[in-house]
Protein backbone atom coordinates (compact mmCIF):
# COMPACT_ATOMS: atom_id res chain seq x y z
CA UNK A 1 0.00 0.00 0.00
CA UNK A 2 1.50 3.30 -1.08
CA UNK A 3 1.02 6.43 0.97
CA UNK A 4 -2.05 8.29 -0.33
CA UNK A 5 -0.02 11.32 -1.42
CA UNK A 6 2.49 9.14 -3.24
CA UNK A 7 -0.20 7.05 -4.95
CA UNK A 8 -1.83 10.20 -6.29
CA UNK A 9 1.48 11.44 -7.71
CA UNK A 10 2.30 8.05 -9.16
CA UNK A 11 -1.08 7.86 -10.89
CA UNK A 12 -0.38 11.25 -12.47
CA UNK A 13 3.09 10.16 -13.59
CA UNK A 14 1.83 6.94 -15.13
CA UNK A 15 -0.91 8.82 -17.01
CA UNK A 16 1.47 11.31 -18.59
CA UNK A 17 1.77 10.99 -22.40
CA UNK A 18 5.01 10.61 -24.28
CA UNK A 19 7.80 8.07 -24.69
CA UNK A 20 9.18 6.13 -21.71
CA UNK A 21 11.77 8.06 -19.73
CA UNK A 22 14.70 5.89 -20.84
CA UNK A 23 14.04 6.94 -24.46
CA UNK A 24 13.90 10.69 -23.79
CA UNK A 25 16.96 12.66 -25.02
CA UNK A 26 19.25 14.09 -22.35
CA UNK A 27 18.26 17.73 -22.91
CA UNK A 28 14.57 16.91 -22.63
CA UNK A 29 15.16 14.79 -19.55
CA UNK A 30 16.95 17.68 -17.88
CA UNK A 31 14.12 20.04 -18.77
CA UNK A 32 11.67 17.53 -17.32
CA UNK A 33 13.66 17.33 -14.10
CA UNK A 34 13.51 21.12 -13.80
CA UNK A 35 9.75 21.04 -14.43
CA UNK A 36 9.32 18.35 -11.77
CA UNK A 37 11.24 20.54 -9.33
CA UNK A 38 8.92 23.47 -9.95
CA UNK A 39 5.77 21.33 -9.78
CA UNK A 40 6.53 19.04 -6.83
CA UNK A 41 9.33 20.39 -4.68
CA UNK A 42 8.12 23.73 -3.46
CA UNK A 43 10.40 26.65 -2.60
CA UNK A 44 13.36 26.69 -0.27
CA UNK A 45 12.98 27.73 3.35
CA UNK A 46 14.61 30.94 4.58
CA UNK A 47 18.06 30.36 6.07
CA UNK A 48 20.42 32.83 7.70
CA UNK A 49 22.79 32.91 4.72
CA UNK A 50 23.15 31.43 1.23
CA UNK A 51 26.52 31.78 -0.49
CA UNK A 52 27.69 30.78 -3.96
CA UNK A 53 31.31 29.63 -3.90
CA UNK A 54 33.61 27.50 -6.03
CA UNK A 55 36.16 24.84 -5.22
CA UNK A 56 39.13 24.04 -7.46
CA UNK A 57 38.58 20.74 -9.26
CA UNK A 58 40.28 18.50 -11.81
CA UNK A 59 38.02 19.74 -14.60
CA UNK A 60 37.76 23.38 -13.50
CA UNK A 61 35.97 25.22 -10.74
CA UNK A 62 33.22 23.27 -8.96
CA UNK A 63 30.15 25.36 -8.01
CA UNK A 64 28.98 24.90 -4.40
CA UNK A 65 25.94 26.49 -2.76
CA UNK A 66 26.32 26.92 0.99
CA UNK A 67 23.21 27.11 3.18
CA UNK A 68 23.92 28.32 6.72
CA UNK A 69 21.15 28.39 9.35
CA UNK A 70 21.23 30.34 12.59
CA UNK A 71 23.77 28.93 15.11
CA UNK A 72 25.05 26.28 12.71
CA UNK A 73 27.05 23.39 14.13
CA UNK A 74 28.79 21.05 11.68
CA UNK A 75 28.79 20.84 7.88
CA UNK A 76 26.93 18.45 5.58
CA UNK A 77 28.61 18.03 2.19
CA UNK A 78 25.61 17.11 0.03
CA UNK A 79 25.74 15.44 -3.40
CA UNK A 80 22.55 15.67 -5.45
CA UNK A 81 20.85 12.86 -7.36
CA UNK A 82 19.71 12.68 -10.96
CA UNK A 83 21.28 9.53 -12.35
CA UNK A 84 24.64 11.29 -12.88
CA UNK A 85 23.04 12.95 -15.94
CA UNK A 86 20.78 15.63 -14.43
CA UNK A 87 20.19 17.61 -11.28
CA UNK A 88 21.36 21.13 -10.37
CA UNK A 89 21.93 23.28 -7.33
CA UNK A 90 18.54 24.89 -7.95
CA UNK A 91 16.71 21.57 -8.05
CA UNK A 92 17.76 20.85 -4.45
CA UNK A 93 17.03 24.20 -2.80
CA UNK A 94 13.86 22.96 -1.09
CA UNK A 95 15.18 19.79 0.58
CA UNK A 96 18.56 21.28 1.48
CA UNK A 97 17.28 24.47 3.10
CA UNK A 98 14.94 22.30 5.16
CA UNK A 99 17.78 19.91 6.01
CA UNK A 100 20.02 22.81 7.08
CA UNK A 101 17.36 24.26 9.36
CA UNK A 102 16.27 20.93 10.80
CA UNK A 103 19.81 19.69 11.44
CA UNK A 104 21.12 23.07 12.61
CA UNK A 105 24.10 22.48 10.33
CA UNK A 106 25.59 24.20 7.31
CA UNK A 107 24.81 22.35 4.07
CA UNK A 108 27.29 22.64 1.18
CA UNK A 109 25.61 21.46 -2.03
CA UNK A 110 28.06 20.22 -4.69
CA UNK A 111 27.39 20.72 -8.43
CA UNK A 112 29.61 18.05 -10.03
CA UNK A 113 30.14 17.43 -13.76
CA UNK A 114 27.39 15.38 -15.41
CA UNK A 115 27.37 12.52 -17.91
CA UNK A 116 27.29 11.88 -20.80
CA UNK A 117 29.41 14.97 -21.42
CA UNK A 118 31.68 13.92 -18.54
CA UNK A 119 31.87 10.18 -17.94
CA UNK A 120 32.96 8.16 -14.92
CA UNK A 121 35.02 8.96 -12.89
CA UNK A 122 34.58 12.73 -13.47
CA UNK A 123 31.74 12.99 -10.92
CA UNK A 124 33.76 11.03 -8.35
CA UNK A 125 36.80 13.23 -8.88
CA UNK A 126 34.76 16.43 -8.54
CA UNK A 127 33.01 15.30 -5.37
CA UNK A 128 36.25 14.25 -3.69
CA UNK A 129 37.88 17.56 -4.57
CA UNK A 130 34.84 19.51 -3.37
CA UNK A 131 34.55 17.67 -0.06
CA UNK A 132 38.27 18.15 0.64
CA UNK A 133 37.88 21.86 -0.08
CA UNK A 134 34.75 22.15 2.06
CA UNK A 135 36.60 20.51 4.95
CA UNK A 136 39.49 22.95 4.53
CA UNK A 137 37.13 25.93 4.74
CA UNK A 138 35.21 24.92 7.86
CA UNK A 139 36.80 24.26 11.22
CA UNK A 140 34.07 21.91 12.40
CA UNK A 141 32.81 18.36 12.08
CA UNK A 142 31.72 16.93 8.75
CA UNK A 143 28.99 14.68 7.32
CA UNK A 144 28.75 13.48 3.73
CA UNK A 145 25.28 12.89 2.27
CA UNK A 146 23.47 12.32 -0.99
CA UNK A 147 20.42 10.81 -2.65
CA UNK A 148 20.20 8.25 -5.47
CA UNK A 149 23.24 8.77 -7.74
CA UNK A 150 24.36 11.32 -5.15
CA UNK A 151 24.07 8.58 -2.54
CA UNK A 152 26.34 6.48 -4.72
CA UNK A 153 28.90 9.29 -4.85
CA UNK A 154 28.58 9.95 -1.11
CA UNK A 155 29.23 6.27 -0.34
CA UNK A 156 32.28 6.30 -2.61
CA UNK A 157 33.54 9.49 -0.98
CA UNK A 158 33.12 8.05 2.52
CA UNK A 159 35.29 5.08 1.56
CA UNK A 160 37.88 7.08 -0.37
CA UNK A 161 38.22 9.73 2.37
CA UNK A 162 38.44 7.22 5.23
CA UNK A 163 41.42 8.12 7.40
CA UNK A 164 41.95 11.41 5.54
CA UNK A 165 38.95 13.38 6.82
CA UNK A 166 37.22 12.74 10.16
CA UNK A 167 33.75 12.10 8.75
CA UNK A 168 31.17 11.66 11.51
CA UNK A 169 28.42 10.12 9.36
CA UNK A 170 27.40 9.20 5.84
CA UNK A 171 23.72 9.78 5.01
CA UNK A 172 22.66 7.75 1.99
CA UNK A 173 19.14 8.30 0.63
CA UNK A 174 18.00 5.41 -1.62
CA UNK A 175 21.56 5.09 -2.97
CA UNK A 176 22.66 3.43 -6.20
CA UNK A 177 25.25 0.85 -5.14
CA UNK A 178 25.66 -1.82 -7.84
CA UNK A 179 25.72 -1.79 -11.64
CA UNK A 180 24.65 -5.43 -11.81
CA UNK A 181 20.93 -4.64 -11.28
CA UNK A 182 20.23 -8.21 -10.17
CA UNK A 183 18.28 -7.74 -6.92
CA UNK A 184 14.63 -8.74 -6.40
CA UNK A 185 13.47 -5.11 -6.24
CA UNK A 186 14.87 -4.58 -9.76
CA UNK A 187 12.22 -7.02 -10.96
CA UNK A 188 9.42 -6.23 -8.50
CA UNK A 189 9.43 -2.50 -9.27
CA UNK A 190 10.90 -2.63 -12.77
CA UNK A 191 8.16 -0.39 -14.16
CA UNK A 192 5.09 1.50 -13.00
CA UNK A 193 6.70 2.92 -9.82
CA UNK A 194 8.46 6.01 -11.13
CA UNK A 195 12.12 5.16 -11.70
CA UNK A 196 12.29 2.06 -13.91
CA UNK A 197 14.84 -0.69 -14.46
CA UNK A 198 15.19 0.51 -18.05
CA UNK A 199 16.03 4.01 -16.83
CA UNK A 200 18.66 2.57 -14.51
CA UNK A 201 20.29 0.68 -17.34
CA UNK A 202 20.27 3.82 -19.49
CA UNK A 203 21.90 6.08 -16.88
CA UNK A 204 24.51 3.46 -16.03
CA UNK A 205 25.40 3.26 -19.73
CA UNK A 206 25.57 7.06 -20.02
CA UNK A 207 27.71 7.29 -16.88
CA UNK A 208 30.15 4.45 -17.54
CA UNK A 209 30.49 4.60 -21.34
CA UNK A 210 32.21 1.22 -21.35
CA UNK A 211 34.13 1.64 -18.08
CA UNK A 212 34.14 -1.18 -15.56
CA UNK A 213 30.88 -1.10 -13.60
CA UNK A 214 32.45 -3.43 -11.06
CA UNK A 215 34.99 -0.83 -9.96
CA UNK A 216 34.23 0.10 -6.32
CA UNK A 217 34.24 3.79 -7.24
CA UNK A 218 31.29 3.01 -9.54
CA UNK A 219 29.58 0.23 -7.54
CA UNK A 220 30.26 0.70 -3.81
CA UNK A 221 28.66 -2.67 -3.08
CA UNK A 222 31.58 -4.35 -4.85
CA UNK A 223 34.17 -2.79 -2.53
CA UNK A 224 36.08 -5.30 -0.43
CA UNK A 225 37.65 -2.74 1.93
CA UNK A 226 34.77 -1.13 3.80
CA UNK A 227 36.31 -1.47 7.25
CA UNK A 228 36.64 1.80 9.11
CA UNK A 229 34.44 3.98 6.91
CA UNK A 230 32.14 6.51 8.58
CA UNK A 231 29.01 5.23 10.34
CA UNK A 232 25.98 5.23 8.07
CA UNK A 233 22.35 6.23 8.09
CA UNK A 234 20.74 4.62 5.04
CA UNK A 235 17.17 5.34 3.99
CA UNK A 236 15.50 3.23 1.32
CA UNK A 237 12.05 3.63 -0.25
CA UNK A 238 9.67 0.68 0.07
CA UNK A 239 8.48 0.63 -3.56
CA UNK A 240 11.75 1.53 -5.27
CA UNK A 241 13.70 -0.40 -7.87
CA UNK A 242 16.86 0.57 -5.90
CA UNK A 243 15.60 -0.63 -2.54
CA UNK A 244 17.41 -3.95 -2.30
CA UNK A 245 20.80 -2.73 -3.45
CA UNK A 246 20.70 0.03 -0.84
CA UNK A 247 19.81 -2.49 1.84
CA UNK A 248 22.52 -4.86 0.57
CA UNK A 249 25.03 -2.05 1.02
CA UNK A 250 23.84 -1.56 4.60
CA UNK A 251 24.46 -5.27 5.20
CA UNK A 252 27.92 -5.06 3.62
CA UNK A 253 28.85 -2.17 5.89
CA UNK A 254 27.62 -4.07 8.94
CA UNK A 255 29.64 -7.11 7.89
CA UNK A 256 32.70 -4.84 7.78
CA UNK A 257 32.05 -3.70 11.34
CA UNK A 258 30.62 -0.28 10.43
CA UNK A 259 27.76 1.05 12.59
CA UNK A 260 24.67 1.30 10.38
CA UNK A 261 21.09 2.40 10.84
CA UNK A 262 18.85 1.26 7.98
CA UNK A 263 15.34 2.66 7.58
CA UNK A 264 12.98 1.43 4.87
CA UNK A 265 10.50 4.30 4.50
CA UNK A 266 7.03 2.80 4.04
CA UNK A 267 4.62 3.59 1.23
CA UNK A 268 6.96 5.68 -0.91
CA UNK A 269 8.74 5.53 -4.27
CA UNK A 270 12.04 6.78 -5.61
CA UNK A 271 12.38 10.56 -5.64
CA UNK A 272 10.06 11.33 -2.73
CA UNK A 273 12.85 12.99 -0.70
CA UNK A 274 12.54 16.16 -2.84
CA UNK A 275 8.75 16.41 -3.05
CA UNK A 276 8.18 18.91 -0.25
CA UNK A 277 5.67 20.92 -2.24
CA UNK A 278 3.07 18.17 -2.45
CA UNK A 279 3.72 15.57 0.28
CA UNK A 280 4.19 15.39 4.03
CA UNK A 281 6.43 12.30 3.91
CA UNK A 282 9.34 14.23 2.37
CA UNK A 283 9.52 16.58 5.35
CA UNK A 284 9.24 13.64 7.74
CA UNK A 285 12.14 11.83 6.08
CA UNK A 286 14.31 14.93 5.99
CA UNK A 287 13.53 15.53 9.66
CA UNK A 288 14.60 11.99 10.52
CA UNK A 289 17.89 12.38 8.63
CA UNK A 290 18.45 15.73 10.36
CA UNK A 291 18.05 14.11 13.75
CA UNK A 292 20.69 11.52 12.85
CA UNK A 293 23.05 14.30 11.78
CA UNK A 294 22.57 16.09 15.10
CA UNK A 295 23.17 12.83 16.95
CA UNK A 296 26.50 12.44 15.12
CA UNK A 297 27.88 15.69 16.52
CA UNK A 298 30.97 15.31 18.73
CA UNK A 299 30.13 15.00 22.40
Amino acid sequence: MLHQEIQRLLDEMNAMPGPPAHEVPIAEGRAGHAAETERLCGTGEPVAEIREVTAPGPGGDIPIRVYTPEQADGVIAYIHGGGWIMGTLDSYDAPLTRLANAAGATVASIDYRLAPEHRFPAAVDDCLAAIRWIASQHDTWLVVAGDSAGGNLAAVAARRLRGELPLRLQVLIYPVTDARLNRPSHREFSEGFGLTAAQLRRVWNDYLDGADGGHPDASPLRATDLEGVAPAFILTAEADVLRDEGEAYAAALRDAGVPVELVRWPGVIHGFWRWLGCTTVAAEAIGTAAERVKAAAPG
